[in-house]
């Protein structure tokens, strides 16, 4: 297939300042790669944008929650002894008595308030839980706040985290951030490959003027982002729904899957003094002897008490610290005997069981806290910034009504066959691996010939 040769500013000739590098070998891969860069970047951009708007809001929504909610998580820094947790939770439940205790979060430092979540309440999203505020030095209710997820998300935050998971759309909604993450990587890694295969004379940014300078500032930028824009992409792959399951199943098969806690009340006792029927928290031991066990095991603070799921299940006492350095140690205590009948040391789980945690802690700035928030929203503002420099560039490529003219079909046809058999097998697993990569991806293709046709048969119909 041959098309009519056409002249692209980007391409325009320079006044020659030194001989032009030899090609290498990898040279005709360049023109495919800026196809693809391209026809990504013009097609996914919106999903991207979508993203990276949502993700600059939740960035900086922790520190808005606790301005917005402060009276709900803070108390004065007064003298005083802390009343036991029992009589907090019988607190919360003497002012909301509707649903069960799903879980209870002690007041971790000296300002704060204790969380008694309530699930099953009429009203609250049955996924989420209502979070009611206790003082823990007079018992008083500050306050009650719908809950989401093991970060605490208040209603702010959750809002503007299932805006940024799924569009307020459920399941279907997630296919639009999952597309958004497995495609960043890949418009990262090729315009990388294109920023570093031009000459160094073309990528100055200073004295240049029109689709030049934009498209400097584009990849100048994108450079010194693309790291975060990669690493944002694999870790929002690993909780998405079809890479993710894969990533698991992957994971599971090598021995790296995370572990749990064994639940299960053991020994002659079991099923003496836990009844999940009660909706209280307090079964047998009660959370005093229970946290106090945990304690001895050295969970410090912050950590959250779940109470026996059924009269066979024991209490879970385990750190939710995601912050560096993080505290994610977890034990079972017999709610009979207030004995702790399993351990769980995040010390010991596998290594990339780790790096999932951490990865996932760090992508939603969590793991360095306001250092970190900054800078996803720093990268952020570089990818939106990106995106529009993308299209300016798509606008001036065009020429009179030649609005947004695409990069020449036909690069592959110049690519070795020993690099675009291996290439296309690389891309095809990980299209499968990756669906929303790979399916999209074969439609870029399949259009892309047929349009190619299209103007392939009318340029020789018109021919004399």
């Amino acid at each position: 297939m041959s098309t009519a040769p056409t002249t692209s500013t980007d391409d325009a000739p320079q006044p020659p300042t030194a001989p032009a590098p030899s090609p290498g070998r990898w040279a005709p891969l360049r023109p495919l790669v800026l196809r693809l860069h391209f026809y990504a970047g013009v097609l996914v951009a919106p999903f991207l944008l979508v993203a990276a708007v949502t993700g600059f809001l939740y960035a900086g929504a922790f520190q808005a929650e606790k301005l917005l909610y402060a009276h709900e998580l803070t108390v004065a820094r007064a003298g005083g002894t802390e009343l036991p947790v029992s009589e907090q939770v019988a607190a919360a439940r003497k002012a909301h008595p509707e649903g069960t205790v799903s879980a209870v979060r002690p007041a971790p430092e000296t300002d704060a308030t204790t969380r008694v979540l309530l699930s099953g309440v009429q009203g609250v999203d049955p996924d989420h839980a209502l979070a009611v505020f206790v003082d823990p030095r007079t018992g008083q209710v500050r306050g009650a706040l719908e809950q989401y997820g093991s970060t605490g998300a208040l209603p702010l935050r959750t809002w503007i985290d299932e805006f940024h998971r799924d569009l307020h759309l459920g399941d279907t909604g997630r296919l639009y951030s999952e597309l958004a993450a497995s495609w960043l990587w890949v418009i990262a890694g090729g315009g990388l490959v294109l920023w570093f295969s031009r000459r160094r004379a073309l990528r100055k940014v200073r004295g240049t003027g029109g689709r030049r300078r934009t498209l400097g500032l584009h990849g100048t930028v994108g450079v010194w982002a693309a790291a975060g824009f990669i690493f944002l992409s694999a870790t929002g792959l690993t909780w998405s729904t079809y890479a993710g399951a894969n990533i698991d199943e992957l994971r599971t098969s090598l021995g790296q899957a995370t572990p749990s806690i064994s639940a299960a009340a053991g020994g002659e006792h079991a099923g003496h003094g836990a009844s999940a029927a009660t909706g209280g928290a307090e079964h047998g031991a009660g959370l005093d002897k229970v946290l106090a066990a945990a304690r001895a095991k050295g969970l410090s603070d912050p950590v959250e008490v779940v109470p026996p799921a059924d009269a066979n299940s024991a209490y879970v006492v385990r750190q939710v610290q995601r912050s560096w350095p993080e505290k994610q140690d977890a034990v079972a205590v017999d709610p009979a005997t207030g004995e702790v009948t399993d351990v769980l040391r995040f010390a010991d789980h596998p290594m990339l069981a780790k790096l999932t945690r951490w990865g996932i802690d760090l992508h939603t700035g969590i793991l360095f806290g306001l250092v970190n928030q900054i800078a996803l929203m720093l990268l952020a503002l570089a990818l939106i910034l990106l995106i529009v420099w993308g299209y300016r560039m798509w606008w001036q490529r065009g020429r009179a009504s030649a609005f947004g003219r695409p990069v020449p079909r036909g690069a592959w046809q110049k690519v070795p066959p020993q690099i675009l058999v291996p290439a296309v097998a690389v891309i095809a697993a990980v299209g499968y691996f990756v669906p929303l990569l790979g399916i999209p991806l074969a439609a870029f293709v399949v259009v892309d010939v047929l349009l190619g046709e299209i103007a392939h048969r009318r340029t020789r119909t018109s021919a004399p």
